[in-house]
């Protein structure tokens, strides 16, 4: 079920799936940025839903500044909206964006001891479902 259809981001719950679907329509400002993941958050705190697919293919990557928001801020945020839970979030993302995405989740992953969601870049839309899925 469609829930948000912005400018920059349409946002599905898809409760057959447990999930929640974020495509994103275009690059995004650091403010729709944090907005369209704030909707979501509060989606999935309604509804309790642990697994996120978030197609990035049409934006690009965030900019370093939101990528550190959304890694530390964020997946706090999360955890705390969804306690007893390890959420789970599968970013699908194009080819030539994929390296770069996994050295800076290395990064960011090598000093997260909570280690509270689960995160994995993927370049193709059924591995992501089967790592959202499996468990």
């Amino acid at each position: 079920m469609l829930v948000a259809n912005l400018d920059y981001l349409l946002l599905t719950h898809r409760p057959d799936l447990g999930q929640l679907v974020l495509r994103w329509t275009r690059p995004a400002t650091s403010a729709e940025h944090r907005a369209g993941y704030a909707l979501a958050l509060e989606l999935a705190e309604r509804e309790k839903v642990t697994r996120w697919l978030i197609d990035l293919r049409s934006r690009g990557l965030a900019e370093p500044a939101d990528f550190r928001w959304l890694m530390h801020n964020f997946r706090a945020s999360l955890a705390a909206a969804l306690p007893g839970t390890r959420p789970r979030l599968a970013y699908l993302v194009a080819p030539y964006h994929a390296e770069l995405l996994n050295e800076r989740l290395a990064d960011e992953m090598a000093t997260d001891a909570l280690d509270t969601v689960a995160v994995r870049a993927f370049t193709e839309e059924q591995a992501a479902q089967a790592w959202l899925q499996a468990r």
